[in-house]
Formats: C-alpha cells, sequence, structure tokens
C-alpha cells in the first residue's frame, strides 16, 4: 500500500492562544517534529508551511488566504491528507476539510495513528481505542471526519475498525465498555505490582523523551531483544526485566511510552494504567539523547510529563545516551553537571554502564535502612541469600556454624529477619 502524501501545516501561536502549551521550541525546530511524527506514522511528506499568528480565527484556525495557500499546495502536490501542529476544535477541522479539499488532522490525531500502530497488547490496544473514540466523538458529524475511517490511513486507522452506520449512541456504548474493559485490565497489572512488591525487588523505571534510546539501554543492560529502531514510539506496551548490577545489586527494570513535546493532557490521562509503572518505580532512570540539539528542551518535556504524573518527587538517575555521537567532550561534561546524578554512556556500545551502575547502586541504596547486625544458622542458605540479593551486605564472617553479616535491608525483609537481628 502506497505512503499516504501529506501536507505538513506548523502554526506558531502568541502563547496566550496556545491552550497552556508550555515554553514554545523555535518555529522550524517545531515544524521538523511535526515530519518525524508524519514519516514514523507512514506519511510520505510532500510539502510544509510554517505560519506564526498572533491567534487563531474561531471558525477556520487560519485565515482564508493561508487556507488557499494549504490548498494550492495539497493540489499541486497531490496531498490527499493535511496536518496541522496544533489541535482543532471539531468545527475548524470540518470547515478547513471543506476549504482546502482534502481530510484534514491535528497533531493529536497524528499521534494517536502512531500508537495504534504500536500497540501491541491488549491494554496496549483498548488504551488506544478508547482515546481514539473519545477524540473522534465530537467530530462525527456532518461532512467531517466518518468514524468509517477508522483502519483506512493516517490519523483514522485502529485496533477497533468500525461501519459508517454506527451512531454516537453505540460509539458512547462503545467507550464505556472499554472503558470498564480497561478498568480490569489496569486492577490485573496492579495485582502484578502488588505482587511484585511482596517480593521486595526494587522498581527502575525508564522515562525519557521517545526516540532517546531508552528500549536500547534495557536490552543493553538485561541482554533481553525487545523492539528498538531509529523512529517515535516504538515502545508504547510497558516491559519489565531483571537487572543484576556488578555490584549484586538486583532490580526491577520497565520501559513505558516515550515523552513527547507538547503531548497532549487527555493523552496522558489515557495512558496512566501505561505510565503506572513509573508512577510505582522507586527510582525513575531518565534516558536524554544527549548528541540532540535540542537536549535541553526535550529534558524539559519530561520534566513537564512527570510532573502532570505527580512523580517529581522520585530519585532520578540521568542517562546521558548516544555518548559516541558527541564529539564535544565540555558539552558531555556541562549535561553531567546539569541533570547530576548523571552518567554520559552509550547504550549502543556499551560505554559509561560501569558508572551508570555505580549511581544506581547508590540511588537504590540510598532507599534501604540502617545497617543491621544479623546472625543466621549457615543451614538458612536461602535467608542468606536473600540478604545477597535483596539487601547490601557491608560485612560478613562465620562464627560456630553461623554466618554474621552486617547489611542495609528493605524495611519487609528487616522484618521478616527479625529472629535473626543482634542488638
Amino acid at each position: 500500500m502506497p505512503a499516504e502524501r501529506a501536507v505538513l501545516v506548523t502554526v506558531q501561536l502568541d502563547p496566550r492562544f496556545s491552550k497552556g502549551r508550555g515554553p514554545f521550541w523555535p518555529l522550524a525546530d517545531e515544524a521538523d517534529e511535526l515530519k518525524e511524527l508524519a514519516r514514523s506514522a507512514g506519511c510520505d511528506v510532500v510539502a510544509e508551511l510554517s505560519v506564526r499568528r498572533h491567534q487563531p480565527i474561531a471558525g477556520t484556525f487560519l485565515g482564508g488566504g493561508k487556507l488557499d495557500e494549504v490548498a494550492a499546495l495539497a493540489a499541486e502536490r497531490q496531498g490527499q491528507t493535511v496536518i496541522f501542529s496544533q489541535e482543532l476544535s471539531p468545527g475548524q477541522q470540518r470547515n478547513i476539510e471543506e476549504l482546502v479539499g482534502a481530510k484534514t488532522l491535528d497533531r493529536t490525531q497524528l499521534i494517536l495513528d502512531i500508537f495504534a500502530q504500536r500497540a501491541r497488547s491488549q491494554e496496549g490496544k483498548v488504551q488506544v481505542e478508547l482515546a481514539q473514540l473519545r477524540y473522534l466523538l465530537p467530530r462525527l458529524v456532518g461532512k467531517g471526519i466518518m468514524l468509517s475511517r477508522l483502519g483506512g490511513g493516517i490519523g483514522t486507522r485502529g485496533p477497533g475498525e468500525q461501519k459508517l452506520e454506527v451512531d454516537r449512541r453505540r460509539i458512547r456504548m462503545r467507550i464505556q465498555r472499554l472503558a470498564g474493559e480497561l478498568e480490569q485490565l489496569g486492577a490485573r497489572r496492579s495485582a502484578m505490582r502488588a505482587r511484585r512488591r511482596e517480593t521486595e525487588t526494587p522498581v527502575v523505571a525508564l522515562v525519557g523523551y521517545t526516540n532517546a534510546g531508552k528500549t536500547t539501554l534495557l536490552n543493553r543492560l538485561t541482554g533481553s531483544a525487545a523492539t528498538a529502531s531509529n523512529q517515535l514510539f516504538t515502545t508504547l506496551d510497558p516491559l519489565a526485566r531483571r537487572v543484576r548490577l556488578p555490584s549484586g545489586e538486583t532490580f526491577l527494570l520497565t520501559d513505558t511510552v516515550g515523552f513527547l513535546h507538547h503531548l497532549p493532557h487527555h493523552l496522558i490521562e489515557a495512558f496512566k494504567a501505561t505510565l503506572e509503572e513509573a508512577r510505582d518505580a522507586d527510582v525513575l532512570l531518565h534516558v536524554l539523547d544527549a548528541s540532540h540539539p535540542l537536549a535541553a528542551e526535550h529534558a524539559q518535556a519530561v520534566e513537564e510529563v512527570l510532573k502532570a504524573l505527580g512523580l517529581t518527587e522520585k530519585p532520578v538517575v540521568t542517562a546521558l545516551n548516544k555518548r559516541d555521537q558527541v564529539e564535544d567532550a565540555q558539552r558531555l561534561t556541562a549535561l553531567e553537571r546539569v541533570y547530576a546524578p548523571a552518567a554520559a554512556i552509550s547504550a549502543k556500545t556499551g560505554e559509561g554502564l560501569d558508572r551508570l551502575g555505580e549511581l544506581l547502586t547508590g540511588s537504590l541504596a540510598s532507599l534501604l535502612i540502617e545497617p543491621v547486625r544479623l546472625r543466621i544458622p549457615a543451614e538458612h542458605a536461602d535467608l542468606v541469600a536473600s540478604v545477597y540479593q535483596r539487601g547490601q551486605v557491608l560485612r560478613r564472617r562465620e562464627v560456630d556454624g553461623t554466618i554474621e553479616l552486617l547489611a542495609r535491608l528493605p524495611a519487609k525483609l528487616r522484618s521478616s529477619l527479625a529472629p535473626y537481628l543482634l542488638a
């Protein structure tokens, strides 16, 4: 199937009219990211237009002259789809479609389309379809976008294909069913996390801007083979793998969906079930692409999403990834200072992972209680192994058929070992 031909329209508004989108990037960088999103969705970008406006026009977002220019570009380049960088109201979207004579999408629908392509698990598919239907529902009127397009192209495909005659009442019923299904799946995931907590295994969650290299780092640390590629939102479904550091520290490493500049708030809400992995983590491992010219802006975007999720108080270790692509050593040094504790690494080559392991060991150790002394009979080797696996052993000696340990332990493990504690 040939790629859908797309015309991209990047619009930058006065901050007072940008719906709280936060700090702006340069217009050229906004345009570059919209192009990257479009290509990740499978578009063939045939034309681009960048526009600065004081404020949007209520009915058509842009003025008639500019929309005539968009329509001419679409006709000249045989564009099938026009994609706006800003969120459009249902009325604006319908009016623009009529004026330019081509299917019109906004950035949110483009992101949802990429999510639809990446979702593999049942939970991921349900989240995508639910978010799509909630977003499309107010747009299913008149000659605008119709639900029959689901499955038919960029911005309209999804796990839940529907027929043309499906009406709004049935859509609401579908949304209700999906919400209930997602709640059940979320309850199962919560139960899994609770069982994980019972083992006192610490959890480190990978967070970061999309395409920063989180999955590549997970593969490098765990020896797994999760899909990783140079495109946006490769990972939508959460992954969890066990890691053992050279220091002996063991933890569970989870990977979740990448963050994005101006990630729409309702998408954060829609994918909260997936992002709960980060919420339940003991430590956040922020993977930052140190080679990207907008590294600081990417870091700020991640901080904004973490703030929206209420995760700003968690300990954070920063992995400055792709150091093999950074020629300026002073840049790496400066980034390590700004985002400390941080380690410059290459998930691709393995450079710097020893230093990253040291930082993670120190961060996880800070979660343990003050050192305690234990005396465990030698025949209870399983208890000794638990101390090594789930705690941090500072000293060991064998005395009269027992093993004495000085160790820092998680609170729950300390309670279970209470009979072996020494004063």
